[in-house]
């Protein structure tokens, strides 16, 4: 069974071989994946993102282990979620909130049996001590109810989807912006609802309007410095200008809010 690996951890120290020495420890079949350990230091939106653009390249079963958690320690608890054939266990900080719109219909357990950690957890590494031997055991075919008991009350990612306007507006942000400078929103197909963009879509970030969409980087047209949209590899909608930041030219980060306005004030859906 696959285990896959993100964390904020570097790889400088021993922590990344430690949360392997756990996993391996409670399943010495488990096969390890690493999708990164350069998350940055505490960022859980990062760490969101990127679980949510990799963890659908996997096969169904896998067992996914994300750890980007500021409140280890803390009264933040320690979950795992099935939804679609995948298995993610981690904490309940968000990390897992672009997970929840993937992954629909989906269950969250609250980990409390501790016959499933280490015999000793320490206060400052649940990596290690909670999650990589949950992993490992959900690896082995333990199901998450075993483990503890389903909740509602998970921890949402605030912007992990845009919302619509009375007006139709869909009201998406940026939520990422990658090493190239390309923008990437959380805006779907879905929130075009079947209107092909840019034929009386209009978008608008930071008070400028794009209107160049493209299918793939290098395509012919505009100006050599115009920004575009385009469809990325995540399934959502990036801001890119060819061989350029598009981040520095548009002056925007992550949380830029992005509008897509309808013909006629009429929403895609």
């Amino acid at each position: 069974m696959i285990v896959t690996l993100l964390t904020d951890f570097g790889t400088s120290d021993y922590f990344v071989g430690a949360l392997k020495g756990a996993v391996l420890d409670a399943n010495p079949a488990a096969r390890l994946v690493d999708i990164t350990h350069e998350v940055p230091a505490y960022d859980i939106e990062a760490g969101a993102f990127t679980l949510r653009a990799a963890f659908e390249t996997f096969p169904g079963g896998t067992v996914h282990l994300a750890v980007v958690d500021p409140g280890v320690g803390s009264s933040r608890r320690a979950i795992v979620v099935e939804g679609r054939g995948h298995t993610f266990v981690g904490p309940d900080n968000g990390i897992f909130g672009h997970v929840y719109e993937r992954v629909r219909p989906f269950k969250v357990f609250h980990l409390t049996d501790e016959s499933f950690f280490r015999r000793e957890v320490s206060t400052t590494f649940h990596g290690r001590d909670i999650f990589a031997p949950v992993a490992g055991a959900l690896s082995r075919g333990v199901g998450a109810s075993e483990m503890g008991r389903e909740v509602e009350d998970y921890v949402r990612l605030q912007g992990a989807a845009p919302s619509r306007l009375p007006d139709g507006t869909v009201a998406g942000s940026i939520i990422h912006v990658d090493r190239f400078g390309n923008c990437v929103t959380n805006i779907t197909p879905a929130d075009f609802g079947g209107v092909e963009p840019m034929r009386g879509v209009r978008l608008f970030v930071a008070g400028r309007e794009i209107r160049s969409f493209r299918r793939f980087f290098a395509e012919e047209g505009g100006a050599p410095a115009e920004p575009f949209a385009l469809w990325g590899s995540a399934g959502l909608l990036e801001l890119a200008v060819f061989r350029d930041s598009a981040a520095r030219v548009l002056g925007v980060g992550r949380g830029q809010k992005v509008e897509i306005k309808f013909p006629g004030g009429s929403g895609g859906l």
